[in-house]
């Protein structure tokens, strides 16, 4: 449990910072390299990944939207067939950065385990 939940700390963490500084696609670095070096079993790599990236994605979209009053996410989701609420674009969002983290880090764990023999 306590490997579990450190595993989802470090991957939220390095998430959240690196979104100021890296392009989207380092959170799957990010992820990957944790898992690799910390990661137990399949399933808690997966899901500490997964809820790691949805939770910071959701949070860092929010922190983008609120200014603005959520203008240009009611404009957004518009242009696809979700109903039509600001909410629904954040949690594609984040179901989307949560299955790139997912398989990053079940990507680490089974690489380990590869090389690890």
């Amino acid at each position: 449990m306590k490997n579990n939940f450190m595993l989802f700390l470090i991957i939220l963490i390095l998430s959240i910072v690196s979104s100021y500084l890296l392009p989207w696609w380092a959170i799957a670095v990010i992820a990957f390299f944790a898992a690799f070096f910390i990661g137990k079993t399949p399933g808690q790599s997966f899901l500490s990944g997964f809820g790691a990236v949805f939770i910071a994605w959701v949070a860092l979209s929010l922190l983008k939207s609120i200014p603005n009053d959520h203008i240009l996410a009611s404009r957004v989701v518009q242009l696809f067939p979700l109903p039509n609420n600001w909410i629904w674009l954040l949690l594609v969002t984040g179901f989307i950065g949560g299955l790139v983290g997912g398989m990053a880090a079940l990507s680490g764990l089974l690489m380990k385990r590869a090389f690890g023999k």
